[in-house]
């Protein structure tokens, strides 16, 4: 009994069904969830990679147009300044009118990219100047672009300061042979600084061209944070031409960001491309948090809805099991009113034999009676009076036991042409004095020569039994009265029992016939005895219905078919 006496303890205090709830929700959200997870980290890191890979194919391409566009651009302008000297004569070139012609014709023809021209002879003085500055006779001697420019066909020096005092660099060109001079060209820096800003990709993409020492030749449009490390590691690299390189790097606030490098000038000058890398996969990380939210608002949705079902799930089986219990316990106490009343059988059939030894004593004692030496007794017609109320009783008895032992044996639910008022008048006595002890009057009116009905005797003493005694359990308390009639309405009997008790509440007539659905205390009623009155009356081929206000009292209906007669031969069929 201990394992028992514990599951319904268990059960009683909720915890068996708490940790249901608790494993059923978990059970829910990780069989949902897990695929999610494995699907949408799968999705997410192919996603990610191929985003990634996609942004930096995209800006390697865009480095390597830039990087064409700015070798073109200065390879253009060295044509521009070689084609100078192969055409035109040391003496045509020294002559500053014609150097003013040429670059008045460059400028116009190329937007002022061009900002002087100068003839400097092997000793580096500048022996012919057209522009802007006063230059005329410079001497360049010991600048370090003239040392290498007098030495190689055509140079490009780094940008530097030089005599202007402004950021400028210089394309150089030497005539082909042993010649010792030289036509230099100064190019607009501020006309080169755009080309080289024209990259600009997002909020902090920015391009700028430092040499292989890591100065700046360009000015960068944003802060640059670039490390010279880069550089050491891009030039360690074996230099390819057309190759862009891929670094990443933190800022001293700890921002990362994308750089990448591709050579220019033979590999004199680098550029850089600079962009942080939040602005750079901008797009994929705001498509990430979407998909975060998504999920998240997915992963709410699957926690709720797991936790609503499962609680509604444990609240249908919480009460399966309360039905359960309840129905156990109807069951016990039905066995417990079944032994009854095979133990009042029993009871009423020893009481039985004894009572009719006493009527037979008695109805001796009043043939005794009748003798001459009791004819002048003092108290003969006293005795007279107590022998015949012993007959009178003795007989009652015998009735109310015959009854009860008639009713308890009638079990065997075999359809026979029955007498409807018979059936009421037997049970109305067998109720009768029950129904006194609590103040309730049970009145019939009965419609003479009621047709018969086929039916078994004993299911149908059940029915009424069990309309009865629901009456007089529903006015033990306050009283009242039971009315039953019988009547015929068309093709049927019709049996009426009325009461006037508290009523059904209307919540509860939908389920009044229902298997074990009663509102009396436990221990009290079963919650079977109008469901069987239902499956017995539907049995027959009737109807019963019940029809009740609260504070007015209720009546049920029982119509059951008349027998129809078969003209032929006299006899009736159901």
């Amino acid at each position: 009994m201990a394992p028992e006496v514990s599951t319904k303890n268990h059960l009683a205090n909720g915890g068996y069904y708490r940790s249901l709830t608790r494993n059923m929700i978990l059970i829910v959200i990780v069989v949902s969830l897990s695929p999610l997870i494995l699907i949408s980290g799968l999705i997410g890191y192919q996603f990610h990679t191929s985003y990634q890979d996609k942004v930096l194919d995209h800006l390697q391409e865009i480095v390597r147009k830039h990087k064409q566009n700015i070798d073109s651009f200065l390879y253009e302008r060295l044509a521009n300044v070689a084609s100078l000297v192969r055409v035109h004569s040391l003496g045509r070139l020294s002559s500053e009118a014609f150097l003013k012609e040429t670059l008045s014709l460059f400028r116009e023809q190329y937007g002022g990219v061009f900002v002087d021209l100068g003839l400097v002879d092997e000793q580096g003085v500048q022996v012919a100047y057209a522009g802007p500055f006063e230059l005329g006779r410079a001497n360049y001697a010991n600048a370090e672009w003239f040392k290498r420019a007098i030495r190689s066909p055509f140079y490009i020096s780094d940008v530097f300061l030089g005599l202007r005092g402004l950021p400028h660099f210089i394309i150089a060109v030497k005539p082909d042979g042993d010649a010792r001079w030289l036509l230099r060209a100064t190019i607009d820096f501020m006309a080169f600084n755009s080309l080289v800003e024209a990259t600009q990709l997002g909020k902090t993409g920015s391009a700028f061209i430092v040499n292989q020492n890591g100065d700046f030749q360009t000015r960068p449009r944003f802060e640059a944070t670039f490390h010279r490390e880069l550089l050491t590691g891009f030039l360690s690299k074996k230099t390819v031409e057309e190759r862009v390189a891929v670094f990443e790097q933190n800022d001293p606030s700890g921002r990362t960001f994308l750089y990448l490098m591709t050579p220019l000038k033979n590999g004199q000058w680098i550029l850089v491309y600079q962009q942080a890398k939040t602005d750079a996969f901008a797009d994929l990380y705001r498509a990430q948090r979407l998909a975060l939210i998504i999920f998240l608002l997915g992963g709410l949705g699957i926690v709720g809805t797991s936790v609503l079902l499962s609680r509604r799930m444990v609240q249908r089986i919480a009460r399966a099991d309360r039905e359960k219990e309840m129905l156990n316990e109807q069951v016990i106490e039905a066995g417990k009113l079944a032994s009854v009343g095979e133990l009042a059988a029993g009871i009423a059939h020893e009481i039985n034999n004894p009572m009719a030894i006493m009527v037979e004593e008695a109805g001796w004692i009043e043939d005794l009676l009748q003798e001459e030496e009791f004819e002048e007794g003092a108290n003969l017609e006293e005795f007279k009076r107590a022998v015949k109320q012993i007959k009178t009783q003795g007989k009652r008895c015998k009735e109310i036991t015959h009854k009860l032992l008639s009713f308890a044996r009638k079990t065997d639910p075999k359809v026979v042409v029955v007498q409807l008022n018979d059936l009421v008048e037997e049970i109305v006595a067998l109720c009768e004095q029950r129904a006194k002890y609590s103040n309730i009057h049970i009145s019939m009116s009965l419609m003479p020569d009621l047709p018969t009905i086929h039916a078994s005797p004993s299911e149908m003493q059940q029915v009424l039994l069990n309309l009865i005694n629901n009456a007089v359990d529903a006015m033990e308390k306050s009283g009242g009265n039971i009315d039953i009639t019988t009547r015929v309405d068309g093709a049927h009997v019709v049996l009426d029992v009325g009461d006037t008790g508290p009523g059904i509440p209307q919540a509860n007539l939908a389920r009044i016939f229902d298997p074990f659905f009663t509102t009396k205390a436990v221990g009290k009623g079963t919650g079977l005895g109008l469901s069987i009155c239902y499956g017995i009356i539907h049995k027959m081929g009737g109807e019963i219905s019940v029809n009740s206000a609260v504070g007015v009292g209720a009546v049920f209906h029982i119509r059951v078919p008349i027998p129809k007669i078969d003209g032929k031969s006299g006899t009736s069929r159901s």
